[in-house]
């Protein structure tokens, strides 16, 4: 009359598949976002110690911090372009940048600055 049936057992969801899933998505982004721009920096290449320097000396020091000395003389940031552009007969005259315990962002920087007001040429030495 009455049939009791054994209790049947709960059978619990299976995750594996939605674990793998949510990996290959994590995969997925991971490969296709971009963590930083990679950005060269254009710089004189060549020339040498047989090289010749023609014009005026045109130095440019840049020290901890983005302090910037001019052949020896310190100058506010914002003056370093005027001031180099009247021992300059063209953009095309080299100038010379020197790290003097700045770190590198600070000499890219400076080196930005120097090529918005037009500054071609310019080489990196010790």
């Amino acid at each position: 009359m009455f049939v009791i049936e054994a209790p049947t057992r709960r059978r619990r969801p299976d995750l594996t598949p939605m674990i793998d899933v949510v990996f290959l998505l994590l995969v997925f982004f991971m490969l296709s976002s971009q963590f930083s721009r990679d950005v060269s920096i254009p710089l004189l290449t060549g020339g040498g110690a047989g090289a010749a320097w023609e014009g005026p000396l045109r130095l440019v020091d840049v020290g901890e911090g983005g302090a910037v000395k001019l052949n020896g003389s310190t100058l506010p940031s914002g003056d370093l372009a005027p001031q180099l552009r009247m021992l300059m007969a063209g953009d095309e005259d080299p100038v010379a940048l020197r790290g003097r315990g700045a770190s590198t962002q600070d000499l890219v920087n400076v080196m930005d600055h120097l090529r918005a007001a037009g500054v071609t040429r310019l080489v990196v030495v010790e």
